[in-house]
């Protein structure tokens, strides 16, 4: 891994697949809320699936996707409370700990940049206690757009006045990354394994680590 954290002064953290283990939005969004919905409509979980799965493509990679209130709306669902139903379901994944405490006894500037809800947010940080870590967070809701969307990235450069050079971002979606690559930001690492319960994700497009492990001793 050829990152000189010598010249790092900016380090850029994803919340869910990246910090916390996305197990957790997975079985949510694939068994929690089908069958909420299933159940509601008086349908089988196929029937519920097949309604759902089109609206939820439909809406990947834009700020709706990641909005809880939009959901709680399109579904007639209280997501959020359902969220809370299940949370002991929410887990940081291996290492998170170890490789926030060690950031913090450099001098870097550590952002916690995450496209979930603020409800969403709130509720994970509430059970995690992340938000300890970070010098600032940042909700793509905050903007208005998606980290999927190049405004984010100059919205979040103009507020924080990032390096882009110095700057490392650290994410599990490749189209985060892809950009953020294409905004400028030079050290970018794609999370292979986002959900514990699923094997990794590799690429060649991006470096890429398993866990933390990997970097606790280098920072």
């Amino acid at each position: 891994m050829n990152i000189n954290w010598d010249l790092i002064d900016t380090v850029l953290l994803d919340m869910d697949g990246t910090l916390l283990d996305l197990r957790f939005d997975n079985y949510f969004w694939h068994e929690i809320v089908p069958t909420k919905f299933a159940n509601k409509h008086g349908i089988g979980i196929e029937e519920a699936n097949l309604y759902l799965k089109p609206l939820f493509k439909k809406m990947e990679g834009s700020l709706n996707w990641y909005c809880l209130d939009y959901w709680t709306k399109e579904l007639d669902i209280d997501i959020l409370r359902l969220k809370r139903d299940i949370t002991e379901h929410i887990k940081v994944l291996p290492h998170v700990y170890e490789f926030l405490i060690k950031l913090n006894y450099t001098s870097r500037n550590v952002l916690l940049v995450t496209n979930a809800h603020r409800d969403s947010l709130n509720l994970k940080l509430e059970k995690t206690k992340i938000d300890f870590y970070f010098d600032q967070i940042i909700s793509s809701h905050d903007y208005g757009v998606p980290k999927e969307d190049n405004v984010f990235w100059q919205k979040l450069q103009q507020d924080h006045l990032i390096d882009l050079n110095k700057t490392i971002l650290f994410d599990d979606s490749l189209a985060v990354l892809d950009a953020a690559q294409n905004f400028g930001i030079k050290n970018l690492i794609f999370v292979s394994k986002p959900d514990s319960s699923l094997p990794s994700n590799f690429t060649s497009k991006f470096t890429y680590i398993d866990d933390f492990s990997e970097l606790i001793n280098r920072i």
